[in-house]
């Protein structure tokens, strides 16, 4: 993998957070929507995958990949769909869609009604760590997800996606910690959970729970010839991750700048796209 590269693709994205692109005449758009834990984030991408827009919201209506606020996600989707259309000049009629590995088809569709029902056109359904190596693009090695609710893992060989697996736990556990730790409440925790200044402080306390993670992903790669891991999601984004991983797994580990990016960039790859005229 091309760190570097990946690294500036992210940051162009980043960019379409705070300012949104202009679609050319007859471009084609490619979306993505990726119903997460934590964040729901629409990614819109032109002809050659050029970033356009992104928005995302804090919400609350996935746990552990499953919806279980159908009306609250719905309503989500289609508020972001129209901050997008709004500031493109332009309407969304499609987008690919993304869950955790092994989720099952009836909750793969559950994720594709919410889509449908801000409506938009669902045009394919990937497990998250396989659209996070649509940016990734690695041949072998781990692609782990590391989510708000769950712990994905898909194992590359020759480019193929060879094993998936996903457990539950993920950013709300870290929450639950924090907020049993300082004795406050759970969203008062996940608030402080999302400071930079208080990283140094917290990742002491929640470190158990990133080597629990680890100990996951080392559980689905033993005996599979993996050298190497490459850590997404948003859970990630907290300095010293990757060190956990690394003294559990003994492995090189790798960490874009902007994990939390990662997935919804290749689910909007994954969509089929759509000219404009």
């Amino acid at each position: 993998m091309d760190i570097k590269r990946v690294n500036k693709e992210i940051a162009e994205v980043e960019k379409t957070i705070r300012r949104t692109r202009k679609v050319r005449a007859n471009e084609k758009l490619h979306v993505g929507v990726d119903l997460g834990t934590a964040y729901t984030v629409l990614t819109v991408l032109g002809e050659d995958f050029r970033p356009l827009a992104c928005k995302m919201e804090f919400a609350q209506v996935i746990r552990d990949g499953l919806v279980v606020d159908f009306l609250g996600a719905k309503e989500i989707v289609a508020r972001l769909k129209e901050k997008a259309e709004k500031s493109l000049h332009t309407s969304l009629t499609h987008a690919a869609i993304a869950v955790p590995p092994g989720t099952s088809k009836a909750d793969s569709m559950t994720h594709a009604y919410v889509v449908e029902g801000a409506n938009m056109e669902v045009t394919s359904i990937s497990d998250e760590p396989t659209a996070a190596n649509e940016v990734l693009q690695i041949q072998d090695g781990a692609v782990v997800d590391i989510g708000g609710g769950t712990t994905g893992v898909s194992i590359f060989k020759a480019g193929e996606v060879v094993h998936v697996a996903d457990e539950p736990s993920g950013g709300t556990h870290l929450s639950l910690v924090l907020a049993g730790n300082y004795g406050i409440p759970f969203e008062e925790a996940e608030q402080i959970k999302k400071d930079p200044k208080k990283a140094k402080e917290l990742f002491p306390i929640v470190r158990p729970v990133f080597d629990k993670m680890a100990t996951i992903v080392e559980k689905e790669i033993q005996g599979r010839d993996v050298d190497i891991v490459y850590l997404v999601g948003g859970t990630c984004m907290m300095p010293g991750v990757e060190d956990v991983f690394e003294k559990r797994l003994g492995i090189k580990v790798v960490k874009p700048d902007n994990p939390l990016l990662v997935t919804p960039i290749g689910i909007a790859k994954s969509d089929i796209g759509e000219s404009r005229g």
